[in-house]
């Protein structure tokens, strides 16, 4: 059957509604696929920019943390190290003080010459010389004369050895020392210092442990004692 002129444009209009529907549909479908691909790519990007995010400021904050520590190792180093000078200032004023105190033997004439003759005596069996010669401060040579006159008997009578001693009256000690002597192999190659100054010294190095711990108490850090 022939189909009139309105019956082909219904169909037409039909048809172009169908299409149109179709297209409407895919264009539907077309938006809510990019949508879905838009929305999934926009996560994956948050995702990852927040992931970098979160690594950078993981590291800053590693950085800051480690700057701290460096930091607190520096002062701690350094108040240490301030500690210690400290320290060593006190030994030093501590050693100053006592050689001072040292002029105080001598202002004692009795005090000093029993110490002088015990200095010449112990001077004497250190070097275990026939001949010796002796120096002094030049204040201390009539102190040195009365030493030598006691001294050497009991030298000889306990070392059964004779000794000649000379006293040195070109060379003296210097005159602000606080007093002591020096005596020497007549031949100048042994000398014992027994001078008040080097004594002290002495005592300082092998007592310096036990100075520092009544100064400061004992050392938790230290394992050997010797």
């Amino acid at each position: 059957m022939a189909l009139n002129g309105m019956d082909v444009q219904k169909q037409i209009k039909h048809m172009m509604a169908f299409i149109e529907q179709e297209a409407n549909e895919k264009t539907e479908e077309i938006d809510a696929k990019a949508d879905e691909e838009f929305n999934i790519e926009k996560g994956r990007l948050v995702q990852t920019q927040r992931l970098q995010i979160m690594e950078y400021y993981e590291k800053k904050e590693k950085q800051i943390e480690q700057q701290k520590k460096i930091q607190l190792s520096t002062v701690k180093n350094q108040a240490r190290l301030e500690v210690l000078r400290a320290r060593d200032d006190l030994v030093v004023d501590l050693l100053t003080e006592a050689r001072q105190r040292l002029s105080n033997i001598v202002e004692d004439p009795t005090i000093y010459q029993e110490l002088l003759e015990k200095l010449l005596l112990q001077s004497l069996f250190r070097l275990l010389e026939p001949r010796v010669l002796v120096r002094c401060r030049p204040q201390d040579t009539l102190f040195m004369e009365t030493a030598l006159q006691k001294v050497i008997p009991r030298y000889t009578e306990v070392s059964c050895k004779a000794v000649v001693v000379h006293i040195d009256q070109e060379v003296f000690l210097p005159a602000n020392l606080a007093g002591g002597l020096e005596a020497y192999s007549f031949d100048h190659r042994v000398m014992v210092s027994n001078t008040l100054e080097g004594r002290l010294d002495i005592l300082a190095q092998h007592r310096m442990p036990e100075i520092r711990k009544a100064l400061f108490g004992a050392n938790a850090n230290r394992k050997f004692f010797t």
